[in-house]
């Protein structure tokens, strides 16, 4: 007999039946016409016909999940999906970010959407999200778990393509502010890690600031050890440990001190129930294990071709000192009457 915990979800009511085996409470009369869909770590309950998670959003709720999070935030597809679904978790992250109160925000507009669920042409589609913040300032959120040795350079020129907005006819005292906020799992700079910094156009010598609307962020998600008390302040590293969290339980935790966080942890509940948001979620995951495949691949190469260069200096060492002792020779017998 197998156990399962089931919820079930109608007119806006939960009801938890656990520790019922499946064929006992497939066999319920209250259960007829009930379509089973198994989606851990939670197993949501839906009346056949009515499959359609919008028309669900009020009732699900993330509260009732338990164990592993199948595609959490890093996935930058879940990323992209959370925050273009729920626009209240997308003012929340960026308040955090910029140090602003909610007041602050009067309106931040995705300008570059996208259907969420339709199949991507491609697997190297872009997933960084466009936001206008207040009609005034151009910010750039993008998600990058894998490190490909070119951040620095491609952060630069995404900001540098923001900023490069003015249409025929506009002055330059038209340009709008750029920010650009990379959330990376790996250490950008090794000889000077931080959880979050912030960069600017600055003179070298006594770092006045050049222009103030040009800023490049990054959060190390893989350094919130590092949070100062500045960040924790602003809950930032509340932030990057949802991103980061793989267990239900921790979500619940971080929600229950952020309303924000909650309102994130119900939406990515939500859209992991949708099929077509975890096929496109698991696109992107086969499409990062194909790069550390690769990426794999040349490093083993790289040792190889670095052992066999050892190899051959080796040997040209040995050839060497061979052609010396040659010599050394021929010039002994050269003096031998």
């Amino acid at each position: 007999t197998v156990f399962r915990h089931y919820f079930f979800y109608t007119s806006g009511i939960q009801m938890d039946l656990y520790s019922f085996p499946i064929h006992v409470i497939k066999n319920l009369p209250l259960f007829s016409g009930i379509l089973f869909c198994h989606a851990p770590p939670a197993t949501i309950l839906f009346h056949k016909g009515d499959t359609s998670m919008n028309q669900n959003k009020s009732v699900l709720s993330a509260q009732a999940a338990n164990g592993p999070v199948r595609f959490n935030m890093t996935n930058d597809y879940m990323f992209r999906a959370v925050l273009q679904e729920n626009n209240k978790v997308l003012r929340g992250l960026i308040c955090s970010l910029l140090h602003l109160s909610k007041a602050e925000v009067i309106s931040a507009e995705i300008t570059n959407p996208i259907i969420l669920g339709e199949s991507i042409a491609g697997k190297e589609f872009r997933l960084d999200i466009n936001v206008r913040l207040n009609d005034r300032t151009l910010i750039n959120l993008e998600m990058q778990v894998d490190d490909r040795m070119d951040w620095p350079d491609r952060s630069l020129l995404y900001l540098c393509r923001s900023y490069d907005q003015l249409g025929h006819g506009q002055e330059y005292m038209e340009i709008q502010p750029v920010i650009h906020i990379g959330f990376l799992d790996y250490t950008l700079f090794e000889e000077s890690p931080e959880f979050y910094a912030a960069y600017k156009l600055i003179n070298v010598k006594n770092h006045d600031i050049y222009n103030d609307n040009f800023t490049l962020c990054v959060v190390n998600l893989s350094r919130i050890d590092l949070a100062t008390e500045e960040d924790k302040k602003y809950q930032i590293d509340c932030w990057a440990r949802l991103f980061k969290a793989t267990m239900w339980e921790e979500i619940h935790m971080l929600a229950s001190e952020n309303n924000d966080i909650a309102e994130a942890s119900n939406t990515m509940f939500r859209l992991s129930a949708e099929e077509s948001i975890r096929k496109r979620c698991l696109d992107r995951e086969e499409y990062y294990r194909e790069i550390r495949t690769y990426k794999k691949i040349i490093r083993e190469q790289e040792v190889c071709i670095a052992e066999k260069d050892s190899c051959i200096a080796k040997q040209d060492s040995t050839i060497q000192k061979l052609l010396a002792r040659i010599e050394e020779l021929e010039t002994e017998g050269r003096k031998t009457p």
